[in-house]
């Protein structure tokens, strides 16, 4: 697996997500976040 695969999978939204409920984030601010972070982060390195 390589270091871009590696990172795309670490910072998906949806990964991301995951982890902010398991540290016990609600539904709706997690979400919140995700989208945020989806929106104006991930599309623009990764993406």
């Amino acid at each position: 697996m390589s270091i871009r695969s590696r990172l795309q999978h670490r910072l998906n939204p949806l990964h991301v997500y995951c982890r902010l409920r398991c540290m016990g984030v609600g539904h709706s601010p997690a979400k919140a976040v995700s989208y945020c972070y989806e929106r104006m982060l991930y599309r623009l390195v990764l993406a």
